[in-house]
């Protein structure tokens, strides 16, 4: 049976950061989102312009298939390295990915505070009334070269 999910898909060339889009809309079959997302992260990253084809060869595809949303009531429970975090506060949303805080060597208020910041929130705002949210992931993606 086809699998509907969310899910980010990590563009690294040479071992930076070179896109990385997502969907957080759980009603599209995975196969879709990540296709969509392999796109778009490659050519509209708005951070980024598209990559040419002399990056091909140093490309690298990460996929990160999230788990379900759940609601924080302590932020005690949020795990580094296991956790992804999303912040709301009104129309505003910052999302990010559990092994954004492993790479950064971030503690967990740093990278509250930086779930804020995705979202244009003031980065203390996760102790002022924004809703937080943890979620897993599965990570799988081509291994750097050695």
């Amino acid at each position: 049976m086809p699998r509907l999910g969310r899910a980010f898909v990590t563009i690294r060339t040479a071992g930076e950061l070179r896109g990385c889009i997502g969907s957080v809309d759980s009603g599209e079959l995975l196969v879709s989102v990540v296709s969509r997302c392999a796109v778009l992260a490659s050519a509209e990253d708005p951070r980024f312009p598209p990559l040419t084809a002399e990056e091909l060869s140093l490309l690298r595809i990460e996929i990160s298939v999230l788990g379900p949303f759940e609601p924080v009531g302590d932020v005690a429970e949020i795990e580094i390295g296991r956790h992804g975090l999303i912040v709301e506060q009104g129309l505003r949303r910052g999302l990010l990915l559990p092994q954004v805080a492993t790479e950064q060597a971030w503690d967990r208020e740093t990278f509250l505070r930086h779930a804020c910041l995705k979202a244009a929130l003031h980065p203390e705002a996760w102790r002022k009334g924004a809703t937080i949210y943890k979620f897993e992931a599965e990570v799988f993606g081509e291994e750097e070269p050695t």
